[in-house]
């Protein structure tokens, strides 16, 4: 039988340190590890093709801590991960998903992952191209964690997964200045709160924009698919510079959008210059109307988004309060450039799917 001890050696300054076994002093041990990982696959391998997706997640998690156990246990070195992908392709030749770059993304699976109950109920919902995405951008349990709930709710692929995530999409969500918590009930309020971010990033406008509002409105509304999709799931576009009399004055909201999810409108007021106590004021006016005219009375109230060049987020504060409409104040950015995933149009809602939710009311 094989000696669990660890052996130990000494380097050339004396300092003694823990020698990992050969693939020849484990054989004993790794045969019976290896025929039971065996065992293992041979259990799931229907399930596996039934149910493709999260049972093979689950296997890999199971493989996945085996091999961490064993390491931590008998101090085996990576070498054994490339005999285990060499016997288990001879095992299982019909069944991809074993070469040592891939097993070696099992164990740090397991390692990311320790709660199995936690990979059962939500990473096992999401592709491995995708969990290995999650893997390798990211690097605390909070992070990842709130993307694979994203990825989920969203159905991301790894593509629009890596986008999000260079694009810091966690850092920026919840984070504009605004009364939510005052001016809707708790529950509408903290999903007003994850659907608004600061900044807001038009980096697909280029680098070269203009200084006047309304060829940045039109611009915005020429990338409408780009524009949609950095406001985030849910936006339905209505129109741009909508027109609205009021005592016999003419009045034009930049853009008006529908929000699917939280089923009420959404006037967006876009400012090519820092932040004036004075824009709240317009805007709230621009939601009276809106709630007025436009809203259905199964709609919830019309929600302001003030977007600036720069705020002072005290002086924000100040501006806001009083105000009965729900109001964000968030700021808009385009110095840096990412590509667009391809992927992303499968995130715009269709038409088919406004008219049903419209027609719901």
């Amino acid at each position: 039988m094989l000696d669990n001890r660890k052996r130990m050696g000494k380097n050339k300054d004396g300092v003694i340190f823990p020698v990992a076994p050969n693939l020849s002093e484990m054989s004993d041990s790794y045969m019976k590890f290896i025929e039971e990982i065996k065992a293992q696959i041979q259990t799931r391998r229907l399930s596996v093709v039934l149910n493709a997706n999260s049972s093979m997640i689950c296997l890999y998690w199971t493989i996945g801590k085996a091999i961490l156990d064993k390491q931590q246990a008998e101090g085996w070195g990576a070498k054994v991960i490339d005999r285990m992908a060499k016997d288990l392709k001879e095992a299982f030749p019909e069944m991809s998903g074993f070469s040592p770059r891939n097993i070696k993304y099992m164990r740090k699976f397991a390692e990311c992952w320790p709660d199995y109950e936690f990979v059962q109920q939500v990473v096992a919902q999401i592709p491995w191209r995708t969990n290995r995405a999650l893997m390798d951008k990211l690097d605390t349990q909070e992070s990842r964690i709130w993307y694979a709930q994203k990825v989920i709710e969203n159905g991301w692929s790894s593509n629009v997964l890596e986008f999000q995530i260079q694009n810091r999409l966690m850092e920026r969500s919840g984070k504009s200045v605004n009364n939510f918590t005052v001016a809707l009930p708790p529950a509408d309020s903290d999903m007003a709160n994850q659907v608004f971010k600061d900044p807001y990033l038009f980096d697909f406008l280029g680098t070269d924009m203009p200084r006047r509002e309304a060829e940045i409105e039109r611009q915005l509304t020429e990338h409408i698919q780009n524009f949609l999709l950095e406001l985030g799931q849910g936006f339905a576009f209505v129109g741009r510079q909508v027109h609205m009399e009021v005592g016999d004055q003419d009045f034009y909201i930049d853009l008006l959008f529908y929000h699917l999810k939280l089923r009420c409108y959404v006037v967006i007021e876009l400012k090519a210059c820092d932040f004036e106590p004075g824009f709240i004021g317009q805007l709230n006016m621009y939601q009276n109307v809106v709630d007025d005219i436009l809203r259905h009375p199964d709609d919830k109230p019309t929600i302001g988004l003030l977007l600036v060049k720069g705020k002072n987020k005290t002086v924000v504060e100040y501006s806001l309060a009083g105000y009965q409409n729900p109001i964000g104040v968030a700021e808009w950015k385009n110095q840096i450039a990412h590509a667009l995933p391809e992927e992303f149009k499968s995130s715009l809602p269709s038409v088919e799917e406004i008219e049903k939710e419209l027609d719901q009311r």
